[in-house]
């Protein structure tokens, strides 16, 4: 810090009132499954953003642009959560080691694996953060805010799409000959 004199506006981990009129007590509980939805979404995003950089092979290309595509949808799902729990009083969670601490994932860590294995990784993150959003969706809707489970819902569209492309590309169907690996 500078050695000017700064004030706190709001202290993390805190949620003060909101002008949506949400109770407070909701808006916690609320803001709380948020910022474990923006972690979780930061730590898929770093996941993929690694396997964007180290992707290799023969079908490099549309990977390393399929992988882009996908990191941008998180980035632009983890904006939204971000500004709509500041929204409801709450302070986003951003720094890395809290981003880490709240997050219900975990990243595959920084060793390079062969493509199958990382979108294997991809897919088990997808898929458990998929599981994570729908209990915040239902949260939000029993506490009486049909706005955040509307929001996580469009959210939810773009990973369980983004989720079944891994899935299809793991798959063990292919156009290449047999005679051609070998």
């Amino acid at each position: 810090m500078s050695s000017q004199e700064t004030t706190v506006r709001q202290q993390a981990g805190t949620v003060d009132e909101n002008a949506l009129r949400l109770d407070q007590d909701k808006a916690e509980q609320i803001v709380e499954a948020l910022n474990s939805e923006l972690a979780n979404s930061y730590v898929l995003y770093h996941q993929l953003k690694k396997h964007h950089w180290v992707v290799e092979g023969a079908e490099f290309l549309p990977l390393h642009e399929f992988l882009e595509e996908a990191y941008e949808h998180v980035e632009e799902g983890a904006d939204e959560i971000a500004e709509r729990a500041q929204a409801l009083g709450g302070v986003p969670v951003s720094g890395p080691t809290n981003l880490e601490d709240r997050a219900t994932v975990e990243f595959e860590g920084e060793d390079v694996y062969d493509v199958r294995t990382m979108f294997e990784n991809d897919l088990e993150m997808y898929g458990d953060i998929i599981e994570s959003m729908r209990d915040s969706i239902e949260l939000a809707e029993n506490l009486g805010d049909p706005a955040t489970s509307e929001m996580l819902r469009e959210i939810l569209v773009h990973l369980e799409e983004d989720g079944h492309h891994f899935e299809h590309y793991l798959e063990d169907d292919t156009l290449v000959l047999e005679s051609a690996t070998h």
